[in-house]
């Protein structure tokens, strides 16, 4: 391995940082080609140990018996890590907003890996290369482990006020009409929103279809207790998103890897003769490090929550002024 690297990388420098790039770009991008296509894996082995191989590989290579500077590593390394994304972009692995979901934390431990790769490369630069070998191998073991993980369930929970009986409330909890175009910026990037809600039939059994813009939960009702809870599963979903790119991006993450698996709609009676309406989605992703892709994916469920919930509050008021 050592004698291999020796023999590829050439002593002029600007030659040897763009093979160090090149080299680097492309073991990734085969890596995480396997990891997605062949093992069928989103996380901690793309999101977390790749931007470290882009930052201490690339690192490495440049650096490999000579001398550079943090800055100089922190530099070729951002670099290739620029080339791997536009190659996403390119070559339609990845759209726009996926790419700027992971990027605090892809820049960042693209840092951290160009920190390691100067560490090695100044401490121990003869074991450099297997240093290198090790973390290109840790990459797909990674993703064969968390292959086996089983996703948790969790909740977000949304309230509002309305002024309104229960009962007007419930009619448009349970279907409601167009609702109008959103001002909301996260909405206007391609994440899915909803737009109407129908219902056939009434009582446990009727299946609801809330309506979004990339097609319709269908949601069989679990529990109607009339006014106060409307509990439904959720048995088909659209994708979650469409992604900006310059190319019809139909990636494996939208598909399976975040899945509704319940909702409902509570209804409590206030003493002032107004209605607390709070709306419940338990979901899950196969998606990690879960810890950080929850704060996005929570975040974008509570919008959605206020959409419909705003909705219903207008709709039910609006109501209300015409009632005897």
């Amino acid at each position: 391995m050592r004698k291999l690297i020796k023999n590829i990388l050439p002593t002029d420098d600007r030659k040897r940082k763009w093979t160090a790039v090149v080299l680097t770009v492309v073991i990734s991008g085969l890596l995480t080609l396997w990891g997605i296509y062949g093992i069928g894996q989103y996380g901690i082995a793309l999101f977390i140990l790749t931007p470290l191989f882009i930052g201490a590989g690339s690192t490495i290579l440049y650096g490999l018996k000579k001398e550079i500077t943090k800055r100089e590593a922190l530099l070729i390394s951002l670099l290739t890590l620029g080339i791997f994304t536009a190659g996403l972009l390119v070559f339609a692995i990845e759209g726009i907003i996926c790419i700027a979901m992971a990027a605090p934390f892809g820049l960042l431990l693209t840092w951290v890996g160009s920190l390691i790769g100067y560490t090695i490369i100044n401490k121990v630069p003869n074991n450099a290369p297997t240093a290198m070998l090790i973390l290109m191998s840790v990459i797909p073991v990674m993703a064969f482990i968390e292959k086996n993980n089983e996703p948790t369930l969790t909740s977000v929970v949304t309230y509002i006020e309305i002024n309104a009986a229960p009962q007007t409330v419930w009619k448009n909890v349970v279907e409601f009409p167009q609702l109008d175009e959103p001002d909301e910026f996260i909405f206007k990037t391609g994440i899915a929103y909803p737009i109407n809600a129908k219902i056939v039939g009434t009582g446990v059994g009727a299946v609801r279809h809330c309506n979004f813009t990339t097609g319709s939960f269908v949601e069989p009702i679990t529990v109607w207790d009339e006014p106060r809870l409307l509990k439904f599963d959720v048995v088909e979903q659209p994708a979650p998103m469409k992604e900006l790119s310059f190319w019809d991006i139909d990636a494996p993450h939208l598909h399976d890897y975040f899945v509704s698996n319940q909702g409902q709609f509570k209804l409590s009676a206030l003493p002032n003769g107004k209605t607390l309406l709070e709306g419940t989605t338990w979901y899950y992703h196969n998606i990690k490090p879960a810890i950080y892709w929850q704060l996005w994916s929570n975040h974008i469920i509570h919008k959605i929550h206020q959409r419909v919930l705003t909705h219903i509050k207008k709709t039910a008021e609006n109501e209300k002024k015409y009632e005897p």
